[in-house]
């Protein structure tokens, strides 16, 4: 008898990737293998000896394979404790046989639904019944029984064996941790898509599937721990909107963070050639142009200083000439539409830059939820997607905003939208001129703004995420001659405000949308 002493292993897998070998392994260790339908056939196929299930259970695959490994021969050989008196006397009264390890993966339910075109019907007959059945009886009796469901694991058990002779029980534990996780993610996917089916938004029970896509170097700061996961099926199309690293060091925390508030306000401007510069989540640098370039310059312009070290994202294509200017100054990281050829290499000459490809121009990639993290359990909301509605502004000043000034407050406004709270923009009917940010009261932020600006004031409009609640902020932005304000309104001193407006001969534009971004 082998050192690891297991006699039995029943192999059924989707995915067959290195199963030939691993099976030929197990072969070699004088372990029997009981397998079934497409798995079976395929160690037949290669001469692999092999008990099909039906043979070992004595009960035949029955309704097109539903019912096949659902058997108490089956269950009793995985679920019965080794160190049981009474478990063992069942066991050996019952003539039943041990199942030592169990080698399953499951039907292929995700790639399924995120296939073009599949059917409900596809989607049914790709939830697996068996297979989780048989991963959980093993998991849970992990002490005697071996559940091993990712083929990448194939090589650690083979090279635990050849080394030990037998599977530890540290590893052992470590292949049913995986399971236990493996099977609660294929259920979560499955529960997703069908909540996905009503009308619930928030159901009772959530269950938020998300796949490690790489640990981080660190999170915001050095001493915290950090990893990337991709939020899986959280809608039942195929996404089209990872992002692609095309060159760089790997993406710490921050610049996850930074680049995600990045795309998100060159999201807002899908007709115009765009581009952002962000600093800490908050954009110090934004601007339409007739060009890339001419939008980079103007970006560049309005906060040159805090630009240095920050992250740029372009709606469009980065070109060689682009390129040139991008590579005078210090960015952690480029996101654009896509580099051309000359581009890409002119930029890769910087080692530790990082160069980001994206659909930035697609607004259907936008996330449809938010998720925090918070002490109670997670807080969700729907994505601030709210556009402005132009029919539904309100124009209480004396003055109306001629329609330049409109088109400035429409760009300030989707400015704001992306600043954190409390938040003032400045700018032109083009270019963002000054931010104040994430201050606790609204005047800091306007004269923040104000101090900030670097181009001149005299004709600006300002933007604020949220009503006034007292009018200083108007006597303030009057004293630079800043001539149109766009805000929600809604203050119990939305006349005192409005005729601070009109004092000094402001126009202001109410939209009735507040854009806090905590």
């Amino acid at each position: 008898m082998n050192k690891h002493n297991l006699k039995r292993a029943l192999i059924s897998v989707s995915n067959k990737t290195n199963i030939i070998e691993f099976s030929k392994f197990l072969i070699s260790e004088k372990i029997e293998i009981i397998s079934t339908g497409g798995t079976a056939q395929i160690l037949k196929n290669n001469n692999i000896k092999y008990t099909k299930i039906d043979e070992f259970t004595g009960f035949p695959e029955i309704l097109d394979g539903r019912v096949k490994t659902l058997n108490p021969k089956v269950h009793a050989g995985i679920l019965y404790k080794r160190n049981n008196e009474e478990h063992i006397k069942t066991i050996n009264k019952l003539d039943l046989q041990s199942i030592d390890l169990v080698v399953v993966n499951l039907y292929p339910f995700e790639e399924t639904i995120t296939k073009e075109n599949f059917t409900f019907d596809e989607a049914i007959e790709n939830i697996d019944i068996g297979g989780p059945t048989l991963i959980r009886a093993a998991a849970k009796n992990f002490k005697d029984v071996i559940i091993i469901v990712n083929p990448e694991d194939y090589s650690f058990f083979i090279n635990e064996i050849k080394e030990k002779g037998y599977i530890t029980d540290t590893l052992k534990f470590n292949f049913a941790k995986k399971a236990f996780s493996y099977t609660a993610y294929y259920d979560a996917v499955i529960a997703n898509y069908f909540t996905s089916l009503s009308d619930e938004k928030f159901p009772c029970l959530l269950t938020l599937p998300a796949k490690l896509l790489q640990p981080l170097r660190y999170g915001e700061n050095p001493h915290q721990q950090a990893a990337l996961y991709k939020k899986s099926f959280m809608s039942c199309h195929k996404s089209k909107s990872e992002v692609k690293q095309l060159h760089g060091k790997e993406l710490s925390f921050n610049n996850i963070v930074d680049i995600d508030g990045a795309i998100e306000l060159a999201k807002e401007f899908t007709h115009e050639n765009f581009c952002a510069i962000i600093k800490h989540t908050n954009p110090c640098g934004a601007a339409i142009g007739e060009n890339l370039l001419d939008a980079f310059n103007k970006a560049l312009e309005g906060d040159p200083q805090s630009a240095f070290g920050g992250i740029v994202c372009f709606n469009n294509v980065v070109d060689i000439t682009l390129a040139k200017e991008l590579n005078k100054i210090f960015f952690e990281v480029i996101i654009a539409e896509s580099f051309t050829i000359d581009a890409l290499n002119l930029l890769k000459e910087k080692k530790n830059l990082r160069l980001i490809e994206y659909p930035v121009k697609n607004r259907n990639n936008a996330s449809l939820m938010e998720i925090k993290d918070t002490i109670g359990g997670f807080l969700i909301q729907d994505k601030d997607n709210l556009t402005i509605n132009v029919d539904n502004i309100d124009i209480p000043t004396i003055k109306k905003p001629t329609e330049a000034e409109l088109q400035a407050l429409y760009f300030a406004w989707k400015i704001v939208k992306h600043v954190k709270s409390n938040a003032i923009v400045i700018t032109n009917n083009d270019t963002l001129i000054g931010v104040g940010a994430g201050q606790m009261s609204r005047i800091d932020s306007t004269k923040i703004a104000i101090n900030k600006a670097r181009l001149p004031l005299n004709g600006a409009v300002l933007a604020s995420d949220a009503f006034f609640p007292f009018r200083d902020c108007v006597d303030e932005a009057a004293k630079h001659g800043i001539t149109a304000i766009i805000q929600p309104g809604g203050s119990i001193r939305d006349k005192e405000v409005i005729d601070a407006a009109n004092e000094h001969n402001i126009a202001m534009v109410l939209t009735h949308i507040r854009h806090f971004k905590h």
